[in-house]
């Protein structure tokens, strides 16, 4: 099969398309011919080696780990799916023709593979950061970088809840928050005094999701160092921030991304560019850029549909 892989760290050049051995299930795991694979900006952030420290790479090395497909093997133990499901997961080295998935879900109706890609990591971690933060339905919430996956996906959910969501992003995504039900606002200097005049009964808590060196500022609009939380800038814990970066519960939020989605209140939008596994260097790159509305999604065809 083809897949993606890097031999050292490096910039997006270092990943190069390669023939590798076909992955097989292990016990508890499925097998997916791979349709989409969703771009994390931990991706590229392991694969420039900014994260060896924390997180484990032996290589060479395989990249991505947000996937949906088709099932073609289900491993010891699995249950409740079969061959021929279209499910959505996580696994490891998933940008490439076939790919195993540790945790997964089964695809609600209506939702593409392209979509269903761009959902694991950023809804996991929307789940989780807004429930480690402390916010409460008839609260203010500050999402700093909301435009992105993991920000679309916060401000949806937290909208929801019944919780007033201000979020920054550039001028260009000011009407695409909007329409997720945030109160928009531009990013950079005065966001203290902007976010003020949006918030005169003032924030509750805020969520640093670009790490553009907001902390300081979100501090400053909650007045607690303790109801600010980045997922981006680990410097955060030294102004006595939260810092949150490991999933904990990815099968819970892929299960509820879905009933949020049935129900239409959750929808993270794909890029009008989609980019083919051989760009695979220009999707992470692109993510990297931090200029996304929404998802940046890599497609796979079918390996065998020639066949």
């Amino acid at each position: 099969m083809k897949a993606i892989r890097f031999e050292q760290y490096g910039p997006p050049e270092v990943l190069a398309l390669v023939d590798a051995d076909e992955p097989h299930p292990q016990a508890g795991q499925v097998r997916i011919k791979v349709r989409a694979v969703g771009v994390n900006g931990l991706d590229w952030k392991i694969r420039a080696g900014h994260l060896r420290e924390v997180f484990e790479v032996t290589l060479p090395s395989g990249t991505g780990s947000d996937a949906a497909g088709i099932v073609d093997e289900v491993g010891e133990g699995v249950t409740g799916v079969q061959a021929g499901d279209a499910v959505f997961g996580t696994g490891r080295g998933v940008l490439a023709e076939y790919a195993v998935l540790d945790v997964w879900a089964p695809m609600p109706d209506g939702l593409s593979f392209e979509e269903a890609a761009g959902y694991p990591v950023p809804v996991e971690t929307a789940f989780r950061i807004l429930e480690q933060v402390g916010i409460e339905p008839g609260q203010t919430l500050l999402v700093s970088g909301a435009s992105g996956g993991v920000g679309t996906a916060v401000v949806q959910i937290a909208h929801e809840r019944g919780i007033t969501v201000i979020g920054t992003a550039g001028p260009a995504h000011q009407d695409y928050l909007r329409g997720l039900g945030a109160v928009p606002t531009t990013y950079g200097d005065g966001l203290v005094d902007r976010v003020r005049a949006l918030a005169p009964s003032g924030v509750d808590a805020a969520l640093d999701i670009s790490g553009s060196g907001v902390v300081a500022e979100c501090i400053e609009l909650t007045g607690d160092p303790a109801k600010v939380l980045s997922i981006a800038d680990f410097t955060a814990v030294e102004q006595g921030a939260k810092v949150s970066f490991e999933a904990t519960e990815m099968a819970t939020a892929l299960r509820e991304a879905a009933t949020l989605y049935t129900k239409g209140v959750l929808h993270i939008p794909v890029e009008y560019n989609t980019f083919a596994l051989a760009d695979s260097a220009a999707a992470q790159a692109h993510n990297a850029a931090g200029h996304a509305a929404g998802r940046t999604v890599v497609t796979v065809p079918d390996p065998r549909a020639e066949n």
